[in-house]
């Protein structure tokens, strides 16, 4: 017997509307989580997915190790980012977690 039955079963009101009240209690608990945690975290993946497509060379990226570089080379699962005069690092593209500065930026300064 699941929980849900066994609420059914001992809360009992005269009326016969306890099954009602538990739907409009079930939906609002999924409601809540819907608008705290499953929305926000689909608009941050939305968000961080229109970044990658914006990717280009020349901006300057922070990976999710900490890594900071600019990117060189760009591929459409990886990213080459160059972070010091010879070195250079290919990175998977959803690791790059957020642009620092766009590669037109630093020529309006």
């Amino acid at each position: 017997m699941t929980l849900s039955m066994a609420v059914l079963l001992v809360s009992t009101r005269p009326g016969g509307n306890t099954g009602m009240v538990l739907l409009l209690e079930m939906l609002a608990i999924f409601a809540i989580f819907y608008f705290l945690l499953i929305r926000p975290q689909r608009q941050a993946q939305r968000r961080h997915q229109q970044m990658l497509k914006a990717l280009k060379r020349g901006d300057e990226v922070m990976t999710d190790g900490g890594i900071l570089g600019e990117v060189v080379h760009i591929k459409e699962d990886r990213v080459t980012i160059r972070t010091a005069e010879t070195t250079r690092l290919v990175v998977a593209r959803p690791k790059i977690a957020r642009v620092l500065s766009q590669a037109g930026e630093e020529a309006n300064r």
